[in-house]
């Protein structure tokens, strides 16, 4: 198990800056304080960041290769061209997909059709097979979507067979750009679009309001798209400002009251229909159970079809009728749960393999291999490992005669450098300094283990592997009052570089009342106050956190860290402490 857990104060802002961003705003400094953190300075750019307006986005003709997308677009349009629209498996590339066939299917073209390939069969990125399955279907132009910025001999192979490709991509780019007829990704040395963070669904939503542009069609052809767009941005962890930040806003707003058929199904299977939706509830419910879809296997002897279980996530997503929508929801909210229950079993079995080997448990990394484990599940279990033994996890299996796996790392580690390093073993690696997948031939596992558990022994920092909680600034439990309350709402929807504010309190207690909730009595529920005024009592849970249960419920003193959620019950609205650890107060 993990070190007991760094904190951490992040640098507070500028004195200066802070009182005078507090008298112009009319706001606690502390939350005056929080915006200078997120280099927010002036009364003009908090305006901006409270107050997110479509008007802000980008002109999508920033956009190298925008032009050229459009036009052809329009093209195959005029000449009734059969057009496929591809997206990866994941959340990302399955409501890119949902998002451009929608809006050409509004715009009444008549030879539309989608593929999503194959994880097992196919693996990431443009496949040799979706497009010979394009040329049995007649295409003409393929529209890729969170993929594609490095398939060049793909896209050469297509044009052998008259195949068009229009490129909507947000990876970082190789040494050679594809040879398609519009490549849009922001990410390009010499793309001049000012924001680089678009989620692969964000750059399909850029091409479609360029169309829109072009063809002289309304803005609201395309913003009844945004519920799309923010379950893909939620969900690809993209960071949530500049304009993600717009974009999520009205996308939450649209999902909130007006979401399309497919994910209402979802919202209702996941019990959020009688709540406010938010950043949190797409990351960990809807995203997961349309990410679930992709993960599991499907079969099929069918050459002409074009079967993955990504499709069910895209026909859940563009079905116009409610019992349709219905019924892809139930399929895929059982491939949840067997993705949960594959995903518990792996975790056990790992879990079981590390204990019992102590050279194992005392790395600095994980690198563990099973070759019956399912390839669709193990970056899940490398997250998991990662939550117990909180160190650089590789996750390996069997998939198609080669060694395969997923990658994760901890805060500060560069993983992404740690694989490379091992590249000469490797089929082939991708991913970020995070998180990385990776294939090999299994004669390579072993020195594949060695050398990387050897390149993070000599290269992490040892603080590295204690687990960090970062907290904005301190506060007393006098200061959350509903204005503040009000004001720290306006700093949603949170997300990477706008996570939501942490929170430091030191010297509270519970009069008594503390209990242990969960199924497992595995999460801390309990009153807590500062000082010995009543009205200072807040509502608190600590989840997974029932160590000190006894400690606090004897009424001593502890140190919290925490985020201010808001509880909507039967019309009223209260504060609660999202507790994210504690610690027993220091006696001075």
């Amino acid at each position: 198990m993990s070190a007991e857990k760094r904190w951490v104060i992040k640098p507070q802002g500028d004195p200066e800056k802070v009182a005078a961003l507090a008298a112009s705003l009319g706001i606690a400094p502390v939350l005056a304080n929080l915006l200078v953190q997120r280099g927010i300075e002036t009364e003009e750019d908090a305006w901006r960041f409270f107050n997110p307006k479509l008007e802000n986005l980008h002109d999508p003709f920033l956009m190298k290769g925008m032009d050229r997308a459009v036009r052809r677009i329009d093209e195959a349009i005029e000449r009734q061209e059969p057009i496929m629209v591809y997206g990866d498996y994941d959340v990302d590339g399955t409501t890119a997909v949902a998002l451009v066939y929608s809006f050409l299917r509004k715009l009444g073209h008549p030879a539309l059709l989608f593929y999503i390939p194959d994880r097992y069969t196919e693996g990431y990125g443009v496949s040799i097979k979706a497009i010979d399955y394009a040329e049995r279907k007649g295409v003409k132009l393929i529209i890729a979507l969170d993929c594609g910025i490095k398939a060049t001999e793909k896209v050469a192979y297509a044009r052998t067979k008259g195949i068009d490709f229009i490129i909507c991509d947000h990876h970082l780019p190789g040494d050679t750009i594809p040879e398609a007829v519009a490549v849009l990704d922001a990410k390009q040395h010499d793309c001049p679009y000012p924001f680089k963070e678009l989620s692969g669904c964000g750059v399909g939503f850029k091409m479609l309001q360029g169309y829109c542009q072009y063809k002289n069609l309304p803005f609201s052809e395309v913003e009844s798209l945004l519920d799309l767009v923010v379950v893909s941005i939620a969900s690809d962890i993209v960071p949530l400002v500049g304009e993600n930040r717009i974009l999520a806003y009205y996308g939450l707003k649209r999902l909130n009251e007006k979401p399309r058929k497919g994910l209402l199904s979802i919202i209702k299977i996941c019990g959020l229909d009688k709540h406010v939706i938010t950043i949190d509830d797409i990351v960990f419910k809807i995203g997961p159970r349309i990410n679930a879809a992709g993960r599991m296997e499907v079969d099929s002897d069918d050459e002409n079809a074009a079967p993955s279980g990504g499709h069910s996530a895209v026909y859940l997503m563009v079905a116009r009728d409610e019992e349709v929508a219905s019924e892809y929801g139930a399929f895929i909210d059982t491939c949840n749960q067997d993705r949960k229950n594959i995903d518990r079993s792996i975790t056990q079995e790992a879990h079981e393999i590390i204990e019992s080997h102590p050279e194992m448990k005392n790395r600095k990394s994980t690198v563990i291999y099973n070759p019956k484990w399912m390839k669709g599940i193990v970056g899940i279990v490398a997250s998991r490992l990662i939550e117990t033994y909180f160190r650089p996890t590789v996750v390996l299996t069997m998939s198609n005669g080669y060694v395969t796996g997923s990658a994760r790392s901890v805060p500060g580690f560069d993983l992404y450098q740690a694989v490379e390093s091992c590249s000469d073993l490797l089929e082939n690696f991708g991913g970020h300094i995070y998180a990385a997948g990776l294939t090999m031939k299994p004669e390579n596992v072993k020195e594949f283990m060695r050398r990387f558990n050897a390149y993070v022994e000599e290269n992490i920092d040892p603080e590295m592997l204690i687990p960090q909680v970062d907290i904005d600034s301190e506060l007393l439990f006098s200061d959350i009052t509903p204005a503040f309350r009000a004001t720290l709402n306006r700093f949603q929807p949170f997300g990477p570089e706008n996570n939501a504010p942490v929170f430091l309190t030191r010297g509270v207690s519970n009069r008594g009342d503390a209990r242990l909730v969960g199924a497992e009595q595995e999460h801390l529920k309990m009153d807590l106050m500062q000082g010995q005024k009543p009205n200072t009592s807040i509502p608190s849970i600590a989840f997974q956190q029932p160590t000190l249960y006894e400690y606090v419920r004897s009424g001593k003193c502890i140190d919290v860290c925490y985020t201010v959620v808001e509880n909507h019950y039967r019309g009223t609205v209260s504060p609660q402490l999202r507790i994210k650890d504690i610690k027993k107060t220091k006696v001075k």
